[in-house]
């Protein structure tokens, strides 16, 4: 794996050592990225499975100003560490050993706005992309927020989550990838304003 853009453009990242995660590839992460970028002007990013962090770790690369690593595998937690430390982003970063319900009440705590959510939970467990309605309702998504959901073929995911309502939905081999934005008055998708709401 590799950072494919931006100011850490070409630098090997490392995946989580055995088969407790699973990784994004390069080809499904750079479509990702086409989809809901390519760059950023500022703004907080919440990587909420985390996994190796190669999803936050590009969008900071990309222009992001600061992520927010949640993860509960202790190896994951360690490759994130590496893999901020070679790419000179540990100061733009936080990295939490916790589950996600608890970081959401933690971040409701801290008043946070998030401005890019990547939500890739274990294939297994769909009931977790429900965490996505939770953020929405305690008000921590900002108008602009972007959500990017991965999940298998087989788990279908709803039209909406309150506000936010599916924008793009791709399909890569078993994995699809299923893009959230907000609607504004009008019933028209918020435009990509990547104003830096986010704060620590």
């Amino acid at each position: 794996m590799r950072v494919i853009s931006g100011i850490c453009k070409g630098l090997p990242i490392k995946a989580v050592p055995g088969s407790n995660t699973r990784p994004t590839t390069d080809k499904v992460k750079e479509s990702i990225f086409n989809m809901i970028g390519p760059y950023f002007e500022g703004g907080l990013a919440v990587d909420l499975f985390a996994g190796s962090g190669s999803l936050g770790i590009e969008a900071l690369s990309r222009g992001i100003d600061s992520c927010i690593f949640i993860e509960k595998d202790a190896k994951a937690i360690q490759t994130i560490h590496e893999n901020l430390k070679k790419c000179h982003l540990e100061e733009q970063a936080e990295v939490f050993r916790v589950d996600a319900l608890r970081a959401i009440k933690a971040m409701e705590k801290r008043e946070l706005t998030i401005d890019l959510l990547f939500l890739d939970p274990p294939y297994h467990k769909a009931d977790l992309y429900d965490l996505v309605g939770i953020l929405a309702e305690k008000g921590l998504l900002s108008p602009d927020a972007i959500i990017m959901c991965e999940h298998e073929k087989t788990v279908p995911l709803p039209d909406h989550y309150h506000e936010f309502k599916l924008s793009r939905r791709e399909t890569y081999g078993s994995t699809v990838i299923s893009i959230y934005r907000m609607l504004n008055e009008e019933g028209d998708l918020h435009e990509e304003n990547r104003s830096s709401t986010g704060q620590f």
